[in-house]
């Protein structure tokens, strides 16, 4: 995710939803549990209300996911969004709580390695709305990108991914030509 330093809320875990909620499963979570979580926390009011939103640049609060999932709030000014990305080998969940985002993504799993540019075929976009309350999980390999398209709201969503983030690969997009631009691991992050 990129903001700037400055947009950043906090860096360790600051809000963590009652686990007796729901179970904590045994096992890796699920897109299913992931997006129970994300659906659950969005809908917790005060949390939503707590996150700190900057005009200038997205915000964000890491939280506690289930099974060991790394979760985030994140608000999001009138006009940002995210450029092209994948979460690599973690499957994902996220749902807006406040406002409206929308996603732009492509219904094709990308290599995982060895290409820089790829020639897209005609019938790979897919967009979706996604109003407070609406939100959806994925799987390994997602190319997406969101965007706060509204002129004067904020908005805010809630988002789970399991394995915790290893890499995030950034695209840039030209037409039907998508170019992995960068890989960024772990220890860039930090």
């Amino acid at each position: 995710m990129s903001v700037s330093p400055a947009a950043v809320a906090a860096s360790e875990p600051v809000a963590t939803p009652d686990p007796s909620a729901s179970p904590v499963p045994n096992s890796a979570p699920t897109q299913a549990d992931l997006l129970d979580f994300v659906r659950r926390t969005a809908a917790d009011a005060d949390l939503i209300a707590s996150l700190p939103l900057d005009p200038e640049g997205r915000t964000w609060v890491r939280l506690e996911g289930p099974g060991g999932s790394e979760a985030w709030l994140i608000g999001w000014p009138p006009g940002t969004g995210t450029d092209w990305h994948d979460h690599a080998e973690s499957v994902g969940a996220f749902v807006t709580a406040a406002g409206e985002l929308k996603e732009h993504s492509l219904a094709v799993r990308l290599p995982a390695d060895g290409w820089k540019t790829l020639e897209l075929a005609e019938d790979v976009d897919r967009s979706r709305r996604l109003p407070a309350g609406k939100g959806r999980s994925f799987g390994r390999h997602h190319v997406h990108e969101v965007l706060n398209a509204a002129a004067d709201q904020h908005a805010i969503s809630v988002h789970a991914y399991y394995p915790p983030l290893p890499l995030i690969r950034r695209f840039s997009r030209s037409g039907p030509i998508l170019r992995l631009e960068q890989v960024e691991r772990l220890e860039d992050w930090q």
